[in-house]
C-alpha cells in the first residue's frame, strides 16, 4: 500500500452517496460542514490544473518502466488487498440510494433477478445488498482479478451462509477474452462497475466493454461509478506518476484514469452503439477539513446505461 498521505487522497469520500442535499449557498458558511454537494470548481481552478499538469508530463514513468506496470495489475491489487484486507474501503450502502433498482431486484417479489458486480474487492457493494435481500430468487456473481479480493469475499459468513437468494465469487479478468465459468452470455439483468474502469489500460476498454455487454441480457442496465477529470487525487500526483494522458501508477502500482464525460467517457457514450445513457453526470463535491483550514474538489463520473 502507498503511504498513508497517499490513500486518504486517494479514496476519500468516494464511499459516499454523490447526490445529497449540502448545497453552498453561502460562502461564509463553509466551515460549517464537512462536506458540500455540487461545488463548481475555484475560479483559479484552471491555473491550477495547468501547473500540476505541466509537473506531470515533464517527468512521466519512463518508457521502459511502462511495461512493468501494465504487465501484471492482478498483482498489484493483490498486494493491495493483503496489506488492506477489507478495512480500506468501507460498505457502499450509497448504492441503494443512487441505483434503486438493485433495491427492487433484492424485494420478496422481484422474481429471478441476476446481479454481476465486477470489480468487487472485499465485497463492499455486494455484502450490503446480499445481508438485506429477501428475494430467494435473486443471483449474485462477484468477480475480481485478485485472488487476494475473491478469498476475502469467499470467508466472509454472509457468502458462507447466505440469508436468502445465492452468491458466487471467482476470480475473473474483465479485460480477458472469454466470459468466466459458470456464467452464461445474456444472463445478468444488471452489471455493476464501481471504480473499476480506472484501473484498466485504455488499450483493454474494448474487451472490457464487449464483456459487460455479452453477459447483460436485453434492455439489461450498468450501473457506473469512476473517478472524474480533474479530481483532487489527479491533480495531487507527483512526477513519476504519469504513464498516459490522464492515466497513472499509484504508490502503491495499481492504475487509476481519470475520465471526462465529453472525452474518453465510460461505456455508454453517444459515440459507443451497444448501450443508450440512461443517465450520465459529473459528481463534484468540496470536502472540507475544518480544522486545517482546507478545500479539496473531489471529482467523480456516475451513469446507468441500457443495452441495446
Amino acid at each position: 500500500m502507498a503511504p498513508k498521505a497517499t490513500s486518504s487522497v486517494r479514496d476519500l469520500q468516494e464511499d459516499k452517496p454523490s447526490f445529497g442535499s449540502r448545497f453552498l449557498t453561502d460562502e461564509a458558511d463553509v466551515w460549517s460542514q464537512n462536506a458540500w454537494d455540487h461545488v463548481p470548481p475555484p475560479d483559479d481552478q484552471a491555473e491550477a490544473i495547468a501547473i500540476s499538469l505541466a509537473k506531470q508530463r515533464s517527468a512521466p514513468v519512463p518508457d521502459e518502466d511502462k511495461q512493468k506496470y501494465n504487465a501484471t495489475p492482478a498483482r498489484h491489487w493483490d498486494n493491495f488487498y493483503k496489506a488492506n484486507a477489507s478495512n480500506f474501503f468501507k460498505d457502499r450502502k450509497w448504492l441503494h440510494l443512487e441505483f434503486p433498482e438493485l433495491v427492487q431486484a433484492a424485494q420478496s417479489s422481484a422474481g429471478p433477478k441476476t446481479i454481476v458486480e465486477i470489480g468487487c474487492g472485499a465485497g463492499n457493494s455486494v455484502f450490503p445488498l446480499l445481508a438485506e435481500n429477501t428475494n430467494p430468487e435473486l443471483t449474485i456473481h462477484a468477480y475480481d482479478y485478485s485472488s487476494h479480493a475473491v478469498k476475502l469475499v469467499q470467508t466472509n459468513s454472509l457468502y458462507l451462509s447466505p440469508p436468502c437468494g445465492t452468491m458466487h465469487s471467482a476470480v475473473w479478468d474483465l479485460s480477458s477474452a472469454s466470459l468466466p465459468d459458470g456464467l452464461e452470455p445474456g444472463a445478468a439483468d444488471i452489471v455493476v462497475l464501481v471504480f473499476v474502469l480506472s484501473a484498466l489500460h485504455p488499450d483493454e476498454w474494448p474487451q472490457a466493454v464487449s464483456n459487460i455487454y455479452k453477459i447483460l441480457k436485453p434492455g439489461g442496465h450498468v450501473f457506473l461509478r469512476d473517478y472524474g477529470r480533474y479530481d483532487l487525487t489527479q491533480l495531487r500526483f507527483k512526477t513519476g506518476r504519469l504513464l498516459d494522458d490522464n492515466f497513472y501508477i499509484r504508490g502503491d502500482k495499481t492504475r487509476v484514469y481519470f475520465f471526462d464525460q465529453d472525452h474518453n467517457a465510460p461505456p455508454g457514450c453517444p459515440a459507443h452503439p451497444l448501450f443508450a445513457i440512461s443517465q450520465l453526470g459529473v459528481d463534484r463535491r468540496l470536502i472540507v477539513n475544518r480544522k486545517r483550514q482546507l478545500k479539496m474538489y473531489r471529482v467523480w463520473m456516475q451513469g446507468k446505461f441500457r443495452k441495446l
